[in-house]
């Protein structure tokens, strides 16, 4: 009764705005702002955002916004965006975990290193409260989560991060937000690249691409690799009870991973300015299960695969509006080996696939209407024990887009109808932004998302976890506001946010020996977000981000009311600066992230940690180009833990050979953009 309660003032009040709205618009025509009018090579043609465009006013980052019909400045016009140009670490060594890591109002939660486990966790929402999507396709598993593990830097274009409950643009799951991972695209040039990495812990990482024109289009074919021992060495409290206990040193064991797969992609433009777009992409990993600090694993890996494909259709048109059609499929296969009793299930298989309708049409030149449609199924089996589960999902979402006060004032008002399974799901939002002029602009959102329990929750023992199919859906009414500045070269944002999330689930004791998933708990996040980034000479860059967040623990107990949450820290602070031209350059980075509970009473806590980062590259010759980076990781080697008392990787070094063979022509803007840059696909 009280989900109707607060669903139904939502919508209202969206409806009203837009009627109100829609009787007092003037009819100025509206152009795109000038940083907005140059097109990335991997857009649509012209759409109606070359004549109707919301102002976005907080977006970060360097890599220009795919014109994709999910693409989140299309998907969400007034949200909490930032956008991370993969392709400006180039020849630093990391993963997408590593990408994301500085990021405002954002926590990666790591498990030990190159190829072990990794999700995120935005604005307080768990990992499996947070959709991920690869061009498009769900990459969250069977319990809710995406690793990101099986998504290496070498296929990233650049990462749209939305901050904020996601359950009105993008469905279910989006409790804290969306992550949306734009893979390299094709050129119509002929090229090769390739590029190998040899560092700490005998880690080889390797890559080689290819695109250029074919059958009438543009395709790009990567394949990749890597490999890593995993056995640093780390400092440990053998008896954390006794005050004053002297710290030995052990090495990490069963921590090696290695994994690969390749990435295709084609484009081909049709006729009346229809394109399409195919993808096809495939990971394979095995790596070992090393256990925390204090329940080392002896035994036990775990392989994981995944093929994915996808197929977009898209078509202008005649009104200066957009249709666009979408398809996709993923199969992931998980198999824990080696006698581990609490995770040994057997082969565990989740399929998902699907398909998507959008629309978008003007109503005059300073309105437009969206509307999607959406359809997919999803099982998963378990073959030990012969479990398995199914569902459907399907969605209807309307997006008003009305521009007031000559184009100066966008209102955005959205709904989602969605039915996961057993369950329906409402998702009202509401977003607004504001030019305020002199390169100031206010943004503010409000809205509801829901997490419906993961397959694993519902139907499915692990071990010792039992399932409970009487849960409940997750829910979150969450709000945000920030005032963003922007002049050539420099922006800046400042901006809070609130979100209060009820029916939690978690897992409590069953005795004798069991763990089971209740609804129990609801929780309270609040907090501020800062962003700045700075281009003041063409060679220079620098950029800075803030989280300060609060969370509290609503749950009726004393043993836990009012106390932080988990693996929320209360700050984070990133500093990032890079300086040189291509020749030979320069770059530094600090993260500092403070204390954290370990678990919910308190009495267990996580140190507080700074990880301070160097590199060097170089392109010393060309035609073709050849690249060389230096990179230096945990420079003042920390020694600390994450997720579940997981230890992390003390200093660490890594050497990286970069060859492009005839590339293109950068030009001044690009190298203005994007740094001193290593060869990419």
């Amino acid at each position: 009764m009280r989900r109707t309660q607060l669903v139904r003032p939502v919508a209202c009040l969206a409806l009203s705005l837009s009627w109100m709205a829609r009787a007092q618009a003037p009819t100025p025509k509206v152009e795109r702002p000038a940083e907005q009018q140059a097109s990335p090579p991997d857009t649509a043609p012209p759409t109606s955002d070359e004549v109707f465009v919301v102002p976005t006013v907080e977006v970060t980052g360097q890599a220009p916004v795919s014109e994709a019909p999910d693409a989140a400045r299309r998907r969400d016009p007034t949200g909490a965006i930032t956008v991370i140009d993969a392709r400006s670490h180039d020849g630093e060594a990391r993963d997408t975990a590593e990408l994301l890591s500085g990021g405002a109002g954002l926590a990666v939660q790591d498990t030990g290193g190159f190829g072990q486990s990794k999700g995120v966790v935005v604005r307080g929402a768990s990992s499996n409260g947070v959709l991920v999507f690869l061009d498009g396709i769900p990459l969250n598993g069977a319990g809710g989560m995406a690793d990101l593990s099986l998504v290496p830097a070498a296929l990233v274009d650049h990462i749209e991060v939305l901050r904020g409950g996601a359950g009105a643009r993008y469905g279910a799951g989006g409790l804290g937000g969306a992550i949306r991972i734009v893979t390299r695209p094709p050129e119509g040039t002929l090229r090769a690249s390739g590029e190998v990495t040899y560092g700490s812990w005998d880690t080889v990482l390797g890559q080689l691409a290819a695109t250029g024109p074919l059958l009438d289009g543009q395709v790009m074919l990567l394949v990749h690799g890597g490999r890593s021992e995993g056995n640093f060495r780390y400092r440990v409290d053998d008896l954390p009870a006794v005050e004053g206990n002297p710290l030995t040193e052990q090495v990490r064991t069963r921590n090696d991973a290695r994994g690969g797969g390749a990435l295709l992609r084609y484009q081909r433009e049709l006729r009346d300015g229809a394109r399409m777009d195919v993808l096809a992409e495939l990971a394979l990993e095995n790596r070992g299960l090393a256990g925390t600090v204090q329940n080392p694993q002896t035994t036990g890996r775990q392989d994981l695969g995944r093929v994915s494909l996808g197929l977009r259709w898209a078509r202008p048109l005649a009104n200066a509006g957009e249709l666009s059609a979408r398809g996709f499929f993923r199969r992931e296969g998980l198999d824990v080996t080696g006698g581990v009793p609490e995770m040994d299930g057997g082969a565990q298989r989740q399929t998902v696939g699907g398909v998507e309708l959008e629309g978008r049409t003007l109503l005059g030149d300073v309105h437009a209407v969206s509307v999607a449609v959406a359809g997919s199924a999803e099982a998963v089996t378990e073959a030990l024990h012969t479990q398995e589960a199914s569902w459907w999902r399907a969605s209807v979402m309307v997006m008003d887009e009305l521009l007031l006060w000559g184009g100066r004032l966008g209102v955005a008002p959205s709904l989602r109808l969605e039915r996961v399974g057993p369950y329906w799901l409402v998702a009202p939002k509401l977003g607004a932004s504001l030019d305020v002029g002199h390169g100031f602009a206010v943004r503010a959102n409000a809205g509801q998302s829901h997490r419906a329990p993961s397959f694993l929750e519902l139907y499915i023992r692990q071990g010792t976890l039992l399932p409970n199919p009487s849960l409940q859906p997750e829910r979150g009414l969450y709000a945000d506001a920030a005032v963003t500045w922007r002049r050539e070269g420099w922006s800046a944002s400042a901006g809070g946010f609130a979100a209060l999330y009820d029916n939690l689930i978690a897992y409590e004791l069953y005795p004798p020996l069991l763990a089971k998933p209740y609804n129990f708990a609801a929780a309270r996040v609040w907090g501020a977000e800062l962003e700045v980034e700075a281009r003041p000479l063409p060679w220079l860059t620098a950029g800075s981000s803030y989280t300060w967040m609060r969370t509290q623990n609503r749950f009726d107990d004393p043993r836990f009311l009012d106390k932080d949450l988990p693996y929320r820290p209360r700050h984070k602070w990133m500093g990032r600066v890079r300086a040189g031209p291509d020749w030979l350059n320069a770059r530094a980075e600090v993260i500092y992230q403070s204390a954290q509970f370990f678990n919910r009473t308190g009495s267990l806590t996580l140190p507080d940690r700074t990880w301070v980062s160097a590199g060097a590259s170089s392109t010393f010759l060309r035609h073709p180009d050849v690249t060389v980076s230096v990179e230096l990781k945990n420079l003042l080697d920390a020694q600390t833990s994450d997720f579940s008392g997981y230890p992390l990787p003390g200093r660490a070094a890594y050497v990286t050979l970069g060859v492009a063979l005839d590339p293109p022509a950068a030009s001044p803007s690009s190298q203005e953009n994007h740094g001193p840059q290593a060869p990419n696909p």
